[in-house]
């Protein structure tokens, strides 16, 4: 085969250092595009973006030739310079594989973060997120 075809959909969650609430409602556009900005020059493609005060999660297109660990690598510490003097992600993250089919119901799940945190909080649903895609983790060291 001539050329390399894939169809990688990576749901990928991050938070803040220590989960502190420094994502404000209003710099939350503008860091999304960031976001959008750094995706389209690593060679990604953003397909939704959202979060709350202390956590992101991105919708992105992975391609084969871009590790999952550079990519997330450059989202993290491209967007920490834009956010300023002192501001820091967590060490982790979290990545998920996204069936194309599944796609539209990830966007909207990322869409609608701030009435999903109505109900639980990020580490209630990043563990649940963990058990759901059958992820083995320790209670203990999961957020650091």
């Amino acid at each position: 085969m001539a050329h390399t075809y894939a169809g990688n959909f990576v749901h990928c969650i991050f938070s803040t250092k220590g989960r502190r609430p420094l994502l404000s409602p209003e710099s939350a556009e503008g860091l999304y595009a960031y976001f959008s900005g750094i995706a389209q020059g690593e060679g990604l493609t953003l397909v939704a973006a959202g979060g709350t005060s202390n956590h992101v999660h991105l919708l992105f297109v992975l391609p084969a030739s871009c590790a999952l660990a550079r990519a997330v690598q450059k989202l993290k510490g491209k967007s920490s310079i834009w956010l300023g003097r002192g501001f820091s992600w967590q060490e982790g993250y979290g990545a998920f594989s996204v069936s194309s089919s599944q796609v539209q119901v990830v966007k909207e799940y990322i869409q609608n973060q701030e009435q999903h945190h109505r109900k639980r909080d990020f580490e209630q649903e990043f563990v649940a997120l963990l058990r759901k895609s059958g992820i083995a983790y320790d209670g203990k060291y999961v957020f650091g």
